[in-house]
């Protein structure tokens, strides 16, 4: 492979993960003006996957959460937290300190990156099936249970706090 070719894929690959971060943000408010409206009211099976949404739109919200605590605990570092840095990863000085948590920060960010990118997947091929076309049949029970981890990690998350 050459560089032009791994370059082109590394943007396209962080393209769709930019897109899919976009997507998964809106995606909760959207999935419940879209139960709250009514509008998928008409048909038993569009309000049901305008829950199933709703389920994964909260599943998002924790990738999200992780993705914003990586850029401001990771890349603005130094500018978010002013010091000492005695006890601080990369510390004492202030250099290393934000070196440290910006280089912890890339992998984690990296990780909800693909969450996301997983959970738009997951809700493009649920909304399939309003469309017309054929849904898989592994999609349902995914969807109904995504929430389950980001509920784990958040509680884990509040015991630390």
């Amino acid at each position: 492979m050459t560089i032009a070719v791994a370059r082109s894929r590394l943007g396209r690959a962080l393209s769709a993960a930019g897109r899919d971060s976009v997507y998964c943000l809106t995606l909760l408010p959207r999935s419940v003006a879209a139960v709250v409206t009514g509008r998928p009211r008409g048909r038993a099976a569009a309000f049901g996957y305008g829950v199933l949404s709703v389920l994964l739109g909260v599943a998002a919200l924790v990738p999200l959460g992780v993705e914003l605590l990586g850029v401001l605990r990771g890349l603005l570092y130094g500018l978010v937290d002013h010091g000492p840095y005695d006890n601080s990863w990369g510390g004492p000085t202030r250099a290393g300190a934000w070196l440290a948590h910006f280089a912890a920060g890339i992998p984690i960010t990296a990780v909800a990156a693909l969450a996301l990118v997983g959970i738009a997947a997951v809700h493009r091929r649920l909304t399939a099936g309003l469309a017309g076309r054929p849904r898989e049949p592994w999609v349902i029970p995914v969807a109904v249970l995504a929430p389950v981890p980001a509920i784990v990690f958040f509680i884990a998350w509040l015991h630390q706090i």
